[in-house]
């Protein structure tokens, strides 16, 4: 996907692609590197200069990204001594040889800008200021030492560190968050960067779906220009997936769609992405004024600002207006209207040309379809299996244990990242004078799990999850059927996420650290926090590769008497790749908790089970005011995520394909669904004075169901009619557009007819793809 994507991005006018690179997809093990594949960081580099863009290397090593254990490998917490991002020699040592070794690759393949290649800008650290106070004089040493590593590779390009307003020149700091436009950089020699334009937000499992407007995030844009901004990053352009276990947090979800202007599927989301290329278009063609130009700055009050640039006898304006309601202002002799939250841009000081509160693009609706086509949907054929319940014999063995302890150990350092699951499994001998024979017994578990599933004796007596932003809790259970003589207790500790951001996150405990109790009569009988404990790593399908249909088990799957709502089960089916081009996602509504395989290749933890949160949605979203994340938020009180994407390249060009599930809650896989996206209505409301493009992309225009230009009002699907219009823009658009793949409308009368309205007029349309 990565030339369409990086095309798409191009053609909506970004210039430069910022990329982190994630150390823990690198160097998995210590000393075993892995840059094949989706990993292949010189291919990725090379495919930007291919479409003749640059690139900005964020190299970090620590990028957060909402991204498993901020990007470091895991390994690197088991080393003795280290402590992160400080000052610290364990530590500097391992980020200096990987930094280097990124470095080096980047110049053996000749990417950087002093070589001809594309790379412009690269960073060291990331968002450390945010933390620095927590790490005291040894954080300042860090920074600097960060800076002395950075400048002695002589790129001959600039380096950057983002939220660090101390960074040592020439290490330019820079800004990351909604807006960015009274940010000033630390040395007058230092151009002002933006490089995280938050698009949107990341989503959690439990939380509402984000959005931030295309006229809020357009304005931040604009307002940063004014200003004397010199490069603006969005932070996402393009969100995508978290395939695998790589999503953090913890509880961060597979989708990282980010309400990005290309969506988790590649799509243009419209307006937002023609709104901002119309942006983008514009101010590239003042760039020289921008660069050069003579700034001015006149204050209106209230938040009102007229900026004018000027270089050779050429003038451009930016008129802002931060308030929420209309300012006039008058300038060179002519008073203009701003709207309010809103830019104007006037490229020779006169002529508005683009208002940022103004949308002249298309609002594209997209459905989701299933792939079978017809009346008659064919039910997907389900094997199954079960998962292994781990127990200990009675003579204390376990096959392929990880270690015994005589106390209870962190998750990560055990599974080393290797496994979402870690089983912790002791027992214990119960006889007729116990005080906990024949009382009534309750297993009492602290965990940080960040899930809990428990078992006696083989047998599963009870499961618990964490609630979103409270990772540790205490599982409590009833037992009554303990045995004379020998019980095992099994525990199975699952993960959704390592901790990816914040002072010494690596501390932050993981599993089942205790104590684990039993209680009778109130009391703790017995405390098994320093009994023997038998580790295991992974789940016995993850070993033996349940999830890649060419591996040869030892026992086949079971067909018939599929198990449904059952915990710890294998479902397997298989499916035929959809026709076309349109993105291919699976819905796995009606199923709990686990993880997806398609062709043996991951496409992440799935948790349809898991609904967001039941207030705070928006049924109408007002631009105007400071964006939060919780602003505008739709999807309450539903699934957190159904939807999941499966890549064209996972998928056999022809003949069938596997879908492999691992179910740990229980679910009903009777209803998943094969599904495509697809464009089902278009719609928009420019103003006279635009040119609309109107586009079904892969689809035709095959219906007019709307068109009224004059002061027509409402939104796509409640448009109406206002006290005027014209009575031939129906037949005009009717004519250019249907049958059509895409349409270009010139919005004037001119072209759609006369009005009779006072200006001035706009044109609602919406049509069928």
């Amino acid at each position: 996907m990565w030339p369409l994507l990086i095309d798409k991005a191009k053609q909506g006018g970004i210039d430069a692609i910022e990329t982190y690179v994630f150390w823990n997809a690198h160097e998995p093990q210590q000393g075993q590197y892995d840059f094949s594949g989706n990993n292949d960081r010189v291919r990725f580099i090379r495919t930007i200069q291919e479409q003749g863009l640059y690139a900005i290397l964020r190299i970090g090593p620590y990028v957060c990204a909402e991204w498993n254990y901020g990007g470091f490998p895991v390994w690197l917490h088991n080393l003795p001594g280290i402590e992160f991002r400080t000052k610290n020699k364990v530590f500097m040592d391992e980020m200096e040889k990987f930094s280097t070794l990124i470095i080096n690759m980047m110049k053996e393949y000749e990417l950087f800008a002093s070589q001809g290649g594309p790379i412009i800008i690269a960073q060291i650290e990331n968002e450390y200021g945010n933390i620095k106070g927590s790490y005291g004089q040894a954080g300042n040493e860090y920074v600097k030492w960060c800076a002395d590593l950075a400048l002695s590779y002589n790129l001959s390009i600039p380096w950057i560190m983002c939220q660090e307003d101390d960074a040592p020149q020439p290490i330019i700091n820079t800004c990351n968050g909604f807006y960015c436009d009274q940010f000033k950089p630390n040395s007058k020699n230092s151009p002002k960067m933006w490089t995280e334009n938050w698009t949107g937000w990341f989503k959690a499992w439990g939380s509402r779906d984000p959005l931030r407007t295309a006229e809020d995030l357009a304005f931040a844009v604009a307002r940063f220009f004014q200003y004397g901004g010199t490069l603006q990053n969005y932070y996402m352009y393009h969100g995508g997936t978290n395939f695998g276990r790589t999503s953090g947090g913890p509880y961060i979800t597979t989708s990282y769609d980010y309400n990005a202007p290309l969506d988790e599927y590649g799509n243009t989301a419209e307006p937002k992405w023609g709104h901002l290329k119309q942006l983008h278009d514009l101010v590239k063609s003042m760039e020289e004024v921008l660069t050069y130009g003579e700034v001015n700055h006149t204050e209106y009050g209230h938040l009102t600002t007229a900026t004018s640039y000027t270089y050779k006898g050429k003038s451009s304006c930016f008129f802002g207006n931060a308030e929420n309601g209309d300012r006039d202002i008058t300038y060179g002799n002519r008073t203009y209207k701003v709207r309010g939250w809103s830019v104007s841009i006037l490229p020779d000081c006169k002529t508005e040309v683009y208002n940022t509160a103004e949308v002249n693009t298309q609002t594209t609706i997209r459905e989701k379809v299933s792939s079978q086509v017809g009346n008659f949907k064919e039910p997907m054929q389900w094997q199954w299996r079960d998962e292994k319940i781990e127990f200990v014999s009675r003579e204390g063995e376990v096959t392929d244990c990880a270690m015994t302890a005589n106390r209870l150990l962190d998750q990560k350092v055990l599974t080393n990242d290797s496994s979402d699951y870690l089983w912790y499994i002791t027992s214990f001998h119960l006889s007729g004078s116990d005080p906990l024979f024949g009382k009534n017994v309750t297993l009492r578990v602290k965990t940080s799990g960040h899930i809990l599933h428990a078992f006696l004796n083989g047998r599963h007596i009870g499961s618990q999850h964490a609630q979103k932003d409270k990772y540790s809790f205490v599982f409590e259970k009833k037992i009554s059927d303990l045995l004379y003589g020998f019980n095992q207790i099994s525990l199975l500790s699952a993960t959704v996420g390592l901790a990816n951001y914040g002072a010494h996150f690596e501390n932050s405990e993981v599993g089942v650290h205790g104590p684990v109790e039993l209680i009778a009569d109130g009391e703790t009988i017995r405390n098994l926090s320093s009994n023997e404990w038998y580790y295991k790593v992974g789940l016995d399908g993850e070993k033996s590769e349940f999830f890649n249909p060419n591996c040869q088990l030892r026992e086949p799957w079971n067909y018939g008497n599929l198990p449904l709502n059952q915990n710890f089960v294998w479902y397997k089916t298989t499916f035929q790749t959809p026709s076309g081009s349109e993105a291919v996602i699976v819905d796995l509504m009606g199923m709990g908790k686990g993880h997806a395989w398609v062709n043996g290749l991951s496409i992440g933890r799935y948790w349809p089970s898991y609904l967001s949160i039941e207030n705070g949605c928006s049924s109408s979203c007002d631009f105007r005011g400071a964006y939060s994340d919780g602003k505008c938020a739709t999807n309450c009180g539903k699934p957190t995520q159904r939807w999941y994407h499966i890549p064209r390249s996972y998928l056999n060009c022809e003949g069938e394909n596997t879908l492999i599930l691992f179910e740990e809650f229980g679910g009903m896989p009777l209803d998943i669904d094969i599904q495509t996206t697809r464009v089902k209505k278009v719609c928009a409301m420019p103003y006279a004075g635009s040119t609309l493009e109107l586009s079904c992309h892969d689809r035709t225009i095959s219906d007019i169901k709307f068109v009224s230009f004059g002061n027509p009002h409402g939104t796509c699907d409640s448009f109406q009619k206002g006290s005027c219009e014209s009575s031939t823009a129906l037949s005009v658009i009717e004519e250019a557009c249907v049958g059509q793949r895409e349409c270009s409308i010139e919005v004037s009368e001119k072209n759609l007819g006369p009005t009779g309205c006072k200006k001035p007029n706009r044109l609602a349309v919406q049509v069928t793809c």
